[in-house]
């Protein structure tokens, strides 16, 4: 199959195979022009998110509309819902609720034939988790109904979703924001809380991102300076994975593109 080098792979056996089936599934459904001539590589800039707002409220859909334009699917109509708000656990200086229940991070379901995609409105405080939720989101939108299941079935779609948004050009946010690990302050309470997104690792994620810098000739140092500092070195060991795995890239740039004609709506029309 592949020959690797001598060191130590960062994903080998069915994780390895999994990211390759995977792009190879969505390259032939939504590869050709789409990918590689306007799917673009989204960075957390003002270049890419330059909206003015007065209000959380507008910023949110400002965001999502951004979002919705670099995945090609600024056209694709989507209500856009609010959820409820997670219960509060800090009850008082020293009283905090362990494991308090709390919701997704965003949903996407069909109502009465209308796509919605719902958010956490606690993401509105982070524009970087809350891009990767849209992002992911509209993976499932994109994918939703295709003729063949993600690789290892449906039941394999949120992690196939994952890989999706990294497909759609949001594969720094999602790597960014997979874990979080911070110290906390207030109301004389402090402690450290730790937030995980998605179901992919953020190791996983990476080597994701750097299949799609490969497939679309982006050089690892334009990447990594957008990267948290401390996944850095684990980017640029998946980017070197993958240009010393003979035929990985050649074999997915093989992929024969048949894109969908029958019920996805065309995507970039506007570009």
């Amino acid at each position: 199959m592949f020959s690797f080098f001598k060191r130590k792979p960062v994903l080998a056996g069915e994780d390895l195979q999994f990211q390759i089936e995977t792009y190879q599934w969505l390259l032939k459904y939504f590869g050709g022009d789409d990918f590689y001539t306007h799917t673009q590589l989204v960075l957390p800039t003002d270049q890419y998110f330059p909206a003015q707002v007065s209000s959380p409220t507008e910023a949110v859909i400002a965001t999502f509309s951004q979002v919705k334009h670099y995945a090609g699917m600024s056209d694709w109509p989507c209500n856009l819902r609010i959820q409820e708000a997670d219960a509060e656990t800090h009850l008082g200086h020293t009283l905090l609720i362990k494991e308090a229940p709390s919701t997704a991070n965003g949903t996407y379901f069909k109502q009465d034939g209308e796509v919605n995609i719902s958010f956490n409105p606690v993401l509105a405080k982070n524009p970087p988790r809350l891009v990767a939720t849209f992002a992911h989101e509209l993976g499932h939108y994109l994918t939703d109904s295709l003729p063949e299941p993600p690789p290892g079935g449906w039941d394999n779609w949120e992690f196939a979703t994952d890989l999706t948004a990294v497909f759609l050009g949001f594969g720094i946010f999602s790597a960014n924001t997979a874990f979080s690990f911070q110290q906390f302050t207030g109301s004389g309470t402090q402690g450290w809380s730790s937030q995980r997104s998605g179901y992919l690792s953020d190791t996983e994620l990476l080597f994701g991102l750097a299949i799609f810098c490969h497939l679309k000739d982006i050089a690892p140092d334009d990447v990594a300076k957008f990267i948290k500092p401390a996944l850095r070195k684990l980017f640029r060991r998946c980017y070197q994975q993958i240009a010393r795995t003979e035929g990985l890239i050649a074999d997915l740039r093989a992929v024969e593109y048949i894109g969908i004609t029958t019920h996805k709506l065309p995507r970039f029309v506007a570009s």
